[in-house]
């Protein structure tokens, strides 16, 4: 480790933290990817530690971001300083990387990208340049950076791997982008090394007690103990230091660096203030600001000769807290007059944001000329993909406006780009504002549509129902088809709501949206909401016809991108409501692969769960876990929470209940926080299907009971119901099993497929003797033998061996339960084989008890990479797939190879078959 000799001397002790940062930068030359966050309060010495641990990055090409407080609104300004010296490696990049960055920097036009695919871009393009030399990206101020470059920043700080990259953040606590990253706290100097520093500031003795008095005020905080007795008399420095103990330490530093510039001429603070108003610090923008309030180059040296500011090149501060006091010490009048100019002198053309919000700034009350420039910059900031920006520049128009009409509009539009955004707490805010306003009733409907969308986006919560519900009657006269989509919405709050909604029930919102006019030539969206509503109130029967014509639709049309994500929960409604697993599977890989193009990769753990939810029940437990995995790798890295539907029903289905009891007691537990119904009713599902496998009947039915029963009535209910047939029947509860069949079979003849009848048929079966159960469980076989749901075929064999056992037909019997035994032991669900290998010894049949299945010697990720290399992705796709880049991804094949004894990809199947992970067919 280098050694610490030759360290700057402004730096007093930091000894551990500098060895931490040392050992940081070795694991970065070493090919280990880092990431820290250096955090503590204002002047405690980030900057300094930051600057010190970038003078050490021997051989390191050092990129250097600052947060600016007045950049904040301005979409990927951070992001801009930390690529822009890259650029022209963009070229590298794969084609949809390269278009989301160029589009972000407003360099190429194109969608709105996604967030997470300009974090994959970013990742990509640090990767490739660190391949010359390690990489070093120094962030201070975090604080301050505007919110979209944070979120790609901490996203790619989050998915470093085998690249020799580091990333250092500076700020004052980590903030929410940044979660999920190391981080070290900086605390004051202890109380030696605070009256060393603080020697340095003086310029003679000092009382011991004075002095120990600066150092108990300033807490060891270095910019304190450097700046505040400049600005203390000598009486001050000879009687005492008297601080008010309440006031905030930046707050006495700030007041301290005021009476610095204070001591300085007038047209030198105007000088200053002016510098401080535009953060590029670019020396002839500012010197042409200057000219416009009759400002000379000469002013300037009084500000250099204190060491408060430097006007060379570029026009830096002494400490960023320096620049805040030097615009607050400015009057109202002449902040607007440095804006002003700032305004006239930035170029139209090449940066027009920075000059609509400069021009914003110089008003001193409503100006709608300058109101739409900033609508203008918030549609600019859109299509880079910067709501927050756009949400800022729209807030600020609205401040400038001065028709109401227009003002509630603007700040309507705010509200939607914070929805964007997530800043959810900033929508309801506005929410309020604007209720204040004299709304028409479009703008009152579309306010409660906002809360609405709030409640449903941020969690899927109870109170979502009730209030999309209201809000689609009120647009009703005013928008048929907002309406439409806003009752859809709905529904589906409402179904994932459950028993738990408060007001707004499936009911509720499937009645009042059959009371909607009916249009001549239906489309798409109309024809799914009549579907899903009359199945609940008229019952499946009746929706039938209604449900195939919207699946047909959905299925058959041309749809766009954004229309594939827009209907595509609803047509997975439709679909399952008709137990046509075929096309819900087809609906969901098409909407998967619009994920992937356009990179709304924080949609993809949804429908990954969804369609894991498919391939687990087809049997198909190695894909499903792969997904599984997948969609944890998006989670983690989007920061967002990971769903345990998939890895539950997983473990259900394999019989493996140590496992898959924590997971249901886990799911069942957060519906108290969350409000989602639905969890309870799929955990519940899961169960029964685990307690049937184990043979444990009284347990399973208890659970299938809890599930059927719930209110949302289209699927996971309806899932349970043969497993209510099976477990009641084997406990003698003939009226349960009976009153289960006969819902289920209302909805499985109605869907008319193979898996609904089939299931049907096995389930009366159940309830069935002599050759009439018999031919229901052979119409069983058959149907189920068509789908891919093998899991569901097994059973269908076991409980006709059963039976035929029972009924003393032993060799008949033991055909079944062979092919169910050898089904479930090929698949891995050890309950059902036990139970089939029980069966089989009743019969006098010997059957070892062989292992079911083995668990893989690789982590979850390095099998889902394996998997998708042997598909034949490349390393650079699977790092676009899966966050990492295209070394990281190599080095876990490389430690894949080593757990495997290969040596290339080719022998990958091979040997994933050896190690037990089965291709699934």
């Amino acid at each position: 480790m280098p050694s610490l000799e030759g360290a700057p001397a402004e730096l007093v002790n930091r000894i551990g933290e500098r060895e931490t940062l040392l050992g940081f930068l070795q694991a970065v030359r070493e090919g280990k990817g880092r990431a820290l966050v250096l955090s503590g309060d204002a002047g405690i010495g980030k900057t300094a530690l930051l600057d010190d641990m970038a003078a050490r990055a021997r051989g390191f090409r050092v990129l250097r971001v600052s947060g600016m407080q007045s950049e904040m609104e301005l979409a990927f300004a951070g992001l801009h300083q930390l690529c822009g010296p890259m650029l022209e490696r963009v070229e590298m990049l794969p084609k949809p990387q390269q278009l989301a960055l160029r589009t972000a920097f407003g360099l190429a036009e194109g969608p709105p990208p996604a967030r997470f695919l300009i974090g994959m871009a970013v990742l990509s393009l640090l990767s490739e340049v660190s391949r010359e030399r390690p990489l070093l990206c120094v962030t201070d101020d975090l604080h301050w950076l505007d919110r979209a470059s944070a979120q790609t920043l901490g996203f790619v700080a989050r998915r470093l791997g085998a690249d020799p990259i580091g990333m250092v953040f500076g700020a004052r606590t980590p903030t929410d982008e940044v979660a999920g990253v190391p981080a070290l706290r900086l605390d004051g100097l202890a109380a030696q090394h605070a009256h060393e520093l603080l020697a340095t500031a003086l310029t003679g003795p000092l009382d011991m007690r004075v002095r120990d008095q600066i150092v108990a005020e300033t807490r060891g905080n270095p910019l304190a103990l450097l700046e505040l007795p400049r600005t203390m008399s000598r009486e001050e420095l000879a009687g005492g230091f008297g601080f008010p103990g309440t006031a905030p330490l930046s707050g006495r530093i700030e007041e301290s660096f005021a009476r610095q510039l204070d001591a300085l001429p007038g047209d030198t603070r105007l000088l200053i203030c002016l510098a401080s108003a535009e953060p590029s610090g670019e020396a002839k923008l500012i010197w042409r600001a200057a000219s416009l309030l009759g400002i000379s180059h000469v002013v300037a040296r009084p500000a250099m000769e204190s060491g408060l500011a430097d006007f060379g090149h570029r026009i830096s501060f002494r400490h960023p807290l320096l620049r805040r006091a030097a615009y607050r010490l400015a009057t109202a009048e002449q902040r607007r007059a440095v804006h002003r100019a700032l305004a006239e002198s930035t170029d139209p053309i090449a940066d027009p944001d920075r000059r609509a919000w400069h021009r914003a700034q110089s008003t001193d009350g409503p100006d709608e000329d300058a109101a739409a420039d900033l609508e203008r910059s918030a549609s600019r900031a859109q299509a880079r993909g910067g709501p927050s920006a756009a949400a800022a520049f729209l807030e600020q128009a609205a401040a400038l406006t001065v028709d109401p009409a227009r003002r509630s509009d603007r700040l309507l539009a705010a509200a939607h780009a914070n929805l964007q955004a997530g800043s959810y707490e900033r929508v309801l805010e506005l929410l309020a504002i604007v209720r204040a306003e004299p709304l028409t009733e479009l703008q009152s409907a579309r306010a409660d549509l906002l809360r609405g969308n709030v409640a449903f986006t941020s969690g899927l919560g109870n109170d979502a129902p009730p209030l999309l519900l209201q809000a689609a009657k009120r647009l009703e006269p005013l928008d048929l088809n907002l309406a439409r989509e806003t009752y859809l919405k709905a529904w589906m709050a409402a179904m994932f709501a459950g028993d738990l909604a408060i007001g707004g029930s499936l009911a509720d919102v499937s009645r009042a949206a059959l009371a909607l006019p009916v249009s001549a030539h239906p489309d798409e969206a109309e024809l799914v909401l009549d579907a899903l509503a009359r199945v609940i109130v008229q019952g499946p029967a009746a929706a039938a016809p209604v449900l195939r014509r919207a699946i047909s639709a959905i299925v058959d049309a041309s749809l766009t991108p954004d229309e594939v994500l827009r209907w595509g929960w609803f047509a997975h409604a439709a679909a399952i409501g008709s137990w046509d697993f075929a096309n819900w599977r087809f609906l969901l890989d098409r909407e998967l692969k619009v994920l992937r193009t356009v990179g709304a990769f924080d949609l993809m753990p949804i429908v990954l769960a969804a369609l894991g939810t498919v391939t687990t029940w087809s049997g198909e437990f190695a894909t499903s876990a792969a997904m599984f995995a997948e969609a944890e790798t998006i989670c983690e890295a989007t920061g967002a929470p990971a769903a345990a539907f998939g890895p539950t029903m997983l473990a259900c289905l394999r019989g493996d209940e140590q496992k898959a009891v924590p997971l249901l007691r886990s799911m069942i537990a957060e519906t108290q926080v969350t409000g989602q119904g639905a969890s309870v009713t799929y955990a519940n599902w899961v169960a029964a299907v685990l307690y049937n496998g184990l043979g444990r009947y009284p347990e399973a039915l208890a659970a299938a009971v809890e599930s059927s029963e719930s209110s949302s009535d289209l699927f996971v209910a309806l899932w349970s119901l043969p497993e209510l047939v099976e477990a009641a029947t084997r406990v003698g509860d003939v009226r349960a099993a009976s009153a289960a069949l006969a819902r289920l079979a209302e909805s499985t003849t109605a869907g008319g497929t193979d898996v609904g009848l089939g299931l049907e048929a096995r389930s009366r079966a159940l309830l069935s003797g002599g050759d009439v159960a018999e031919r229901h469980y052979r119409e069983a076989v058959e149907r189920l033998g068509r789908t891919p749901l093998r899991p569901e075929l097994g059973r269908a064999h076991l409980l006709y061996g059963e039976w035929l056992r029972r009924d003393n037909r032993r060799v008949d019997a033991r055909h079944h339960l062979k092919t169910a035994h050898e089904m479930f032991t090929d698949l891995g669900m050890r309950a059902f084989a036990e139970r089939a290998r029980r069966e089989l010894l009743a019969t006098g049949e010997r059957v070892r008890q062989g292992a079911v299945d083995s668990e893989s010697a690789l982590t979850a990720q390095e099998t889902l990479i394996v998997r998708l290399a042997s598909d034949g992705l490349t390393n650079t796709e699977i790092g676009a797939q899966l966050f990492l880049s295209a070394r990281t991804v190599e080095w876990h094949l490389r430690k894949v190879y080593g757990k495997l004894g290969i040596t290339s990809r080719r022998q990958l199947a091979a040997a994933l078959r050896q190690n037990g992970d089965r291709p699934d067919r």
